[in-house]
């Protein structure tokens, strides 16, 4: 194990999470309870998590409590917070394996002192719980968990790692194979799910939930009651069988299906599971070891933390944006357009902004259906228990529709989300002008337009921005924020505002033909066509990408976007850029025929060829082979992110990797898109050089 004085100068800007041993006395006990508590020294908004010299703070705590005899040993952490995992900073500054393998072994160590303890060891969550901290509280004997925990979970897997320090091994062997599957592989994989605290205790995390209110008084009782009889505590029969075969093949459908092999974490995380059904920790912890030290030595790893840093601190200081102090208030907002789009934004700004939002159309049949839209997904809201009956009332007050423009009058802040043709676009900002200040921003969620053709003809073309929502408006994260030729400080303050209000990461992106994702997805997605055009067959060409790990095939994403969307975004392109961003006339031929998709599938889920789309696609032939399509897909998209920094599209590539990671499910454990490119030598085939400077995304050399 690490010493504190070897933790200390090979972790030296670690921020130490300190831990505390205290004792206190609990009626019904002869002896006190050694109370641990974990506390980095700063507030809720910094959580405790463990680095090398944490970890020995928290042995040098242990060791206290053992000597003093208690009647228990309980952990807990400082409020809102009990632990969120490694200190991924640290992770960053390990350059051999055998700092690795000091991390890995130490975690290891020092959590199992509270597993192999002769005294009843007791977890009580008082707040945030997720990776080491998790894992820290399974290999306690016992568990409370308040009622008002904001986060549960094992992110790892989301991140390219596995719970390494016992997660693997304790989780399944607690709750069972498959709901652990769940925890580990699947609500990872899905964006990072969090459980609720309920959900933690159905699923026997916890051994009893208790309310905030004085919850480390009320853990303290139960605890004696544990440790004098008083209080019976009953774990689930594991099946360790059949059960446990199926749980395995299920994790391994979620892996292959979410990341399709290329994430080392989940694939380490599959062998780990498969082990554990020994139960046996001594081999568990030493393959976690061993496998932990593998990863942490990746450039998988270092992509991961690098999409984690941008999500975390790059989204929260978005680069370019104005002072915030320019920002006008918002106190109202109308949107033009009442359509699917426009009711999830309607639904978003009132339930974020609390403020009154208005919505109008060209016919008082789709008012009235875009407000039903509304009202009945906040009823929806209530049924499920996120909102009081008092909520569902007030909420559905603050939407209303109207066919007069001049409700808008007092608005703040107006979007349109109409038909994507600059005409009808133009026309409507000219109208809503008739009828605000001044100083109301006027929005545009187009994307892929001209947000300065948009504004041209306007009085006051300086309180234009574009206002990119990505779909579903209330999942993706991402919110691009553009800047036309003559948007003011003060409107993009604004605007930036009520993204950050409306909990959307934003991004400055500079009025260029389909912003960043869109404009990036369009080439990805044109270099497959080419190559189907050219006759390589429809399955070569969609399981090309599938090395990258992506959501989705591009031939899935197509139909999920919608063929006649990315054609309209294709001609947008061609028409910006002819010479990069060729016509397929076969995706047109697609569209006029009315197809929604390439593929079909049947009861069982098997895919197959709609064999209407095979008759009208006129094909070449000169098929490629899957790796020649996935090679002119990466030059591309190289090409087109060069181009994007040259025209200055964002400030750096930072920006495009974190609006892929959030705005087109770009997998972390690939570090957005840039890094990748560096790491597989496409930058240097096709630019000469890297995006990124050395070190950054990966190990250092």
């Amino acid at each position: 194990m690490l010493t504190q004085e070897q933790a200390a100068r090979a972790f030296p800007d670690e921020v130490v999470t300190r831990a505390v041993t205290r004792l206190v006395r609990v009626a019904g006990l002869a002896r006190p309870v050694a109370l641990i508590t974990i506390d980095n020294g700063h507030d809720h908004t910094r959580p405790s998590t463990f680095g090398p010299q944490s970890l020995v703070s928290l042995n040098a705590a242990f060791d206290t409590a053992i000597a003093a005899e208690p009647a228990a040993i309980a952990v807990t952490g400082k409020p809102f917070i009990f632990a969120v995992g490694a200190d991924l900073s640290g992770v960053e500054q390990v350059a051999s394996r055998e700092s690795a393998l000091d991390i890995a072994r130490t975690g290891h160590e020092v959590f199992r002192r509270f597993t192999d303890s002769t005294i009843p060891t007791f977890a009580f969550v008082n707040g945030a719980v997720m990776g080491g901290g998790l894992e820290l509280a399974l290999s306690c004997h016992y568990r409370t968990l308040s009622d008002n925990t904001a986060a549960i979970a094992f992110p790892e897997v989301f991140l390219g790692l596995f719970p390494g320090w016992g997660g693997t091994q304790l989780l399944p062997n607690l709750i069972g194979p498959d709901a652990a599957v769940t925890v580990i592989f699947e609500n990872a994989l899905s964006q990072n799910r969090m459980l609720k605290p309920k959900q933690a205790a159905d699923l026997g995390i916890t051994d009893v939930l208790l309310g905030s209110a004085d919850f480390i008084e009320q853990s303290l009782a139960w605890a004696a009651g544990v440790v004098n009889g008083e209080v019976s505590v009953r774990r689930a029969d594991i099946d360790r069988g059949a059960g446990w075969d199926a749980a395995v093949e299920r994790a391994k459908g979620i892996v292959q299906g979410r990341t399709k092999g290329a994430s080392p974490g989940a694939l380490k995380a599959l062998e780990l599971l498969e082990l554990a059904r020994a139960n046996d920790l001594d081999a568990g912890y030493a393959a976690e070891t061993e496998a932990l030290t593998d990863v942490l030595m990746t450039d998988e790893l270092r992509a991961g933390l690098y999409s984690f840093n941008l999500v975390q601190k790059r989204a929260k200081r978005p680069a370019g944006a104005p002072d915030k102090s320019l920002a006008r208030p918002v106190t109202k907002v109308g949107i033009v357009g009442a359509g699917l789009m426009a009711g999830q934004m309607a639904l978003l700004f009132a339930r974020q902004l609390k403020v009154p939002v208005v919505l109008t159309d060209i016919d008082q049949s789709r008012v009235d259906k875009g407000v039903d839209y509304v009202h009945t997904e906040i009823d929806k809201l209530g049924a499920k228990g996120r909102l009081s009956p008092d909520g569902v009332n007030r909420l559905k007050a603050l939407v209303s529709g109207s066919l007069d423009k001049s409700a808008f009058a007092d608005a703040d802040f107006v979007i349109e989300a109409v038909f994507e043709e600059l005409g009808v676009k133009q026309r409507v900002f000219a109208e809503v002008e008739a009828h605000v200040s001044a100083e109301c921003v006027l929005a545009t969620n187009t994307s892929s337009l001209s947000v300065t053709d948009m504004a041209a003809g306007l009085a006051h073309p300086e309180r234009v921005v574009g206002f990119h929502f990505f779909n579903p408006v209330a999942v993706m994260p991402l919110l691009e924020i553009i800047r036309a030729e003559r948007t003011d400080d003060a409107a993009l303050a604004t605007a930036f505002a009520v993204g950050k209000a409306l909990k959307k990461s934003c991004v400055l992106v500079k009025d260029a033909p389909a912003f960043v994702v869109n404009r990036l997805l369009t080439r990805f997605m044109g270099e497959v066509v080419t190559a189907i055009d050219e006759g390589t067959p429809f399955e070569v060409a969609d399981r090309a990408t599938d090395p990258l790990g992506l959501p989705m095939s591009p031939l899935v994403l197509l139909q999920l976007v919608g063929p006649a969307v990315a054609l309209h975004v294709a001609e947008t392109m061609h028409h910006a850029y002819p010479d990069r961003f060729p016509l397929s006339a076969n995706l047109r031929r697609f569209v006029e025929a009315g197809k929604t998709a390439v593929w079909q599938w049947d009861a069982e889920g098997k895919q197959t060829m709609d064999p209407e789309v095979a008759a009208l696609w006129q094909a070449g032939r000169n098929p490629l082979t899957a790796p020649e399509v996935l090679d002119r897909v990466l030059d591309g998209v190289a090409e087109e992110i060069r181009v994007m920094l040259d025209e200055g599209v964002v400030a750096e590539a930072q920006d495009i990797d974190l609006c892929l990671i959030l705005g087109a499910g770009w997998p972390f454990w690939l570090g957005g898109i840039t890094p990748y490119l560096d790491r597989t030598d496409v930058s240097d085939r096709v630019h000469g050089k890297p995006f990124l400077p050395p070190g950054v995304a990966s190990v250092p050399a």
